[in-house]
């Protein structure tokens, strides 16, 4: 009868978990999704899921004495469209409503080190498109160039690096802490800009750390990429999607630091 030798048997048990580990690093789409979805971002492992607490997602949160109002519920008198002239996206009872037709707004006011809050909500009648990404899509881009994600992350998957809460395609959120369509979302964040060089080499990435419904989902967040740029607005997207209703907001502000 044929035997290995022990020194054999040592050598396919490395190899066989070798094996096993690179295939565990393959990242598979789930089994509805096209190859052109999958090749979108990495889709596993999925955030698990916490559940938020109700309390602060169904209250506005007030705002510090020294802070800059961004929305008080009647107008968007602090905001202007990034194709110039006035924000006009719909307003009515204390929420104004993202539109895709009129484009991008931006606040008036440029920023650099600040603390930002914001509430947002799915609306309840949005539906499956043709990709993960159309449910709902915003984002709120902070200086005016990185994007945290606005997006139907309740129970429903997407590449983790576009999903709500994450830093667009670069941070998944450590968990997933969304609402379902129809509830009101809260972002808070802390935002450190960069600094540079006089020749514009980075001394120091830009650094944010992510509140999602009160549930840490970005832990002191080194943001990588974009060159030398000075102070930026706060930019909210009017993302051209096949969502049928847009995205809603309510009870903006944000301090500097």
């Amino acid at each position: 009868m044929f035997r290995l030798s022990s020194f054999a048997i040592l050598v396919l048990s490395l190899l066989l978990l070798k094996s096993m580990s690179v295939d565990a690093q393959v990242v598979t789409p789930l089994p509805d999704k096209s190859v052109q979805e999958a090749e979108g971002g990495v889709w596993s492992p999925q955030p698990r899921e916490v559940s938020p607490g109700k309390v602060e997602c169904y209250t506005p949160t007030p705002a510090p004495s020294d802070a800059d109002i961004l929305f008080d519920g009647f107008d968007l008198s602090q905001w202007e469209s990034v194709n110039g002239g006035d924000a006009k996206w719909p307003v009515a009872e204390g929420v104004f409503t993202a539109d895709k037709k009129l484009g991008n707004i931006r606040t008036k006011k440029i920023y650099r080190d600040f603390q930002l809050h914001l509430e947002w909500k799915i609306p309840v009648d949005v539906q499956d498109g043709t990709h993960s990404q159309h449910r709902g899509n915003s984002g709120v881009f902070l200086q005016g160039k990185y994007e945290i994600q606005i997006l139907d992350s309740y129970r429903h998957p997407t590449y983790i690096d576009g999903q709500a809460g994450s830093i667009y395609k670069q941070s998944p959120p450590l968990v997933n802490a969304m609402n379902p369509p129809g509830e009101w979302n809260t972002y808070d964040v802390i935002y450190k800009a960069p600094t540079f060089t006089d020749d514009g080499e980075f001394i120091t990435n830009p650094i944010v750390t992510v509140l999602h419904n009160g549930v840490l989902i970005q832990n002191h967040f080194i943001i990588k990429g974009k060159s030398a740029h000075d102070d930026g607005p706060i930019i909210l997207q009017a993302h051209r999607d096949r969502t049928t209703t847009d995205v809603s907001f309510r009870n903006i502000w944000i301090r500097e630091l």
